[in-house]
């Protein structure tokens, strides 16, 4: 898959160096909940597992072909639905602050929903993450509620999680048709896996 600026594709062994590059970051680990990696072998271990759950793409800066962070529709654990998935996403800190990330999720969102059939999409973020916010804000997203006390992060600190989502229909009325997703040209996906991203 394609935007303007990114290519959206599998992860591969061979990412490890720039997957290390911003998994190392505090800036980076802490607002996502996972604590920052402190070697390269950590890195690896952690990438190996990524590329065999195949739930998320990495993104590739098209300019410089360095990966920079990743999108991912993940599996709810808070909903028993096979056709629902929830995002999460990381972009390397160098990089924040030029509208990527809005269009990388978009980007997921129209293969969510067009070509995966999902009936919605799930997203949270801890209170502090105002960056987070912004993006989920950006891309249509439903305000549900806050679950308070949620999550315990490997440094013991216990957070809120704000949780939203959109839905099929949300999606369609807002977005379908539009270019804002980026560069989707008439051509077959490489990333066009039914299984096991839809259940």
């Amino acid at each position: 898959m394609e935007t303007k600026r990114l290519i959206l594709r599998d992860l591969r062994p061979q990412d490890i160096a720039d997957f290390y590059a911003y998994a190392k970051d505090p800036a980076v680990g802490l607002p996502a909940g996972w604590k920052p990696h402190e070697s390269l072998e950590e890195s690896r271990a952690v990438l190996a597992c990524l590329i065999r759950e195949q739930e998320l793409w990495a993104l590739e800066d098209r300019e410089t072909g360095r990966v920079i962070g990743s999108v991912g529709l993940h599996q709810d654990r808070r909903r028993q639905n096979g056709d629902v998935r929830m995002l999460g996403y990381v972009l390397a800190q160098g990089y924040w602050g030029r509208g990527l990330m809005p269009e990388a999720v978009q980007r997921v969102l129209a293969y969510g929903f067009e070509r995966m059939e999902l009936q919605l999409v799930s997203v949270c973020h801890y209170p502090f993450n105002g960056r987070s916010r912004r993006v989920i804000e950006k891309c249509g997203f439903v305000y549900e509620g806050t679950l308070r006390r949620a999550f315990r992060r490997f440094d013991g600190v216990v957070l809120d999680e704000i949780c939203h989502s959109i839905t099929r229909e949300e999606y369609l009325a807002a977005f379908a048709g539009q270019k804002a997703f980026g560069d989707q040209r008439q051509r077959k996906d490489p990333l066009e896996k039914p299984s096991p991203r839809r259940a």
